[in-house]
């Protein structure tokens, strides 16, 4: 892909931010099949499009999802996750009863914590070098 297409524009700003985020389900247990994964993107998609943010690739397995999500700098992470995981679990629960079992007492799919990472760019050493190289006056 053109590296030119990931660079979204602001009013006031550049930008190409994206985060790679991982769901786990409560104490890990296997919930998902195929179909609750597609559910799940198509859920995602939605929810990332109510914050301006796209997601560009999603895929998960029994007991958890991989999201790789673009956003921009106005958007809060924390504030994101929070829809993206309370919105899957309501639709969820709404749309395939059977999972009612996997949410336990506390009502809850997910597992409260979460991973969160920046991707893309160049390594931390390289934008160290850069950063310090630049022609600072004297």
């Amino acid at each position: 892909m053109d590296k030119t297409n990931d660079i979204r524009k602001g009013r006031h700003c550049v930008y190409d931010l994206h985060a790679h985020l991982v769901f786990v389900t409560k104490y890990r247990h296997d919930v998902f099949t195929d179909e609750h994964l597609k559910a799940l993107e198509r859920i995602f998609s939605d929810v990332c499009a109510s914050f301006d943010c796209r997601l560009e690739e999603f895929n998960g397995e029994t007991d958890h999802v991989h999201l790789l999500v673009s956003f921009p700098p106005t958007v809060e992470l924390s504030r994101l996750v929070n829809s993206l995981k309370g919105v899957s679990s309501r639709y969820l629960r709404r749309d395939y009863p059977e999972l009612a079992r996997h949410y336990w007492r506390a009502q809850r799919l997910w597992s409260p914590s979460y991973y969160a990472g920046t991707a893309g760019g160049a390594p931390l050493n390289t934008l160290k070098r850069y950063i310090e190289n630049q022609n600072r006056p004297a």
